[in-house]
């Protein structure tokens, strides 16, 4: 039913290698394509918007790449979220493809009960994203074994 975009996939695969990785290191933004398998149409795009919004730092450089630009446990997946949804609005996407009405219907129904509904789920789902922070996602990929990536990659 409700399932995240693509592009949404990619921006929470992107911190999180950045995050898991625990190293002070700025990740280039070709290893993190390499390591999760992310075409590079999307990674640069999101990168910057990530940038913008104050979630990534971008280092220039030889050396440079993408840092987290707080500490693990003040980023939420609600922030990268709200980044996302706005790179597809911006993009024409989903979200951006036009007004309520016409993903709904125009009817007094779709109007006054679905959409407002609609809103609610979205205000909730936005609460419980907001509540979950980088850190925690980093604890479930060390429980799984999925923060290992960098030391398989290099293998």
């Amino acid at each position: 039913m409700l399932r995240p975009s693509r592009k949404m996939c990619h921006a929470l695969e992107a911190v999180l290698d950045i995050a898991c990785g625990n190293g002070s290191e700025p990740v280039r933004s070709t290893e993190i394509t390499r390591r999760q398998g992310i075409p590079k149409r999307y990674i640069e795009q999101v990168m910057q918007r990530l940038v913008r919004a104050g979630v990534l730092t971008g280092v220039r450089g030889p050396r440079g790449g993408y840092r987290l630009a707080g500490a693990r446990r003040r980023v939420t997946v609600g922030a990268i979220a709200r980044v996302v949804y706005e790179l597809d609005e911006h993009d024409g996407g989903i979200r951006g493809q036009g007004d309520d009405e016409s993903e709904c219907g125009g009817s007094e129904l779709a109007r006054e009960v679905i959409q407002p509904l609609w809103r609610d789920l979205e205000s909730d789902v936005m609460a419980r994203l907001d509540a979950i922070t980088i850190d925690d996602l980093c604890g479930r990929a060390v429980t799984c074994g999925a923060a290992d990536h960098r030391r398989d990659a290099a293998n």
